[in-house]
């Protein structure tokens, strides 16, 4: 069964690119715009790794950390933080992803460090 990862982002590009490259990589991912609709994935299926965007359109990626890491049911599933902005400092204080990298960021770089937690 292939691993599955969920990707919450609200920019289109982003989104798109990020699906074509994992589901390239073999991975099922599923993609969520909002926090409202990864919430309702949530329902149906818990994935492998959860790769969120810091801003988007009804919360945030570190809210959503919080409550993934707060549970004991979601707190194993790893989680990278996606930010466009360079706050990441502020950010790592407020949730204990286990990734953070900044967009915009290096295809390579970012296959290689979702294979190393999906795969470890």
């Amino acid at each position: 069964m292939k691993k599955c990862i969920y990707v919450v982002e609200d920019n289109a590009a982003i989104r798109d690119i990020i699906e074509f490259m994992l589901t390239e990589e073999e991975y099922e991912v599923v993609i969520a715009p909002t926090v409202r609709a990864f919430w309702k994935q949530m329902q149906e299926r818990i994935p492998d790794m959860v790769v969120l965007d810091v801003m988007l359109p009804d919360g945030n990626g570190v809210e959503i950390c919080q409550e993934l890491k707060s549970s004991i049911k979601t707190h194993d599933i790893p989680v990278m933080l996606m930010s466009a902005n360079n706050h990441l400092n502020k950010v790592k204080s407020k949730c204990t992803a286990d990734e953070f990298i900044n967009k915009p960021f290096d295809l390579d770089d970012f296959a290689n460090r979702v294979e190393h937690y999906v795969h470890n």
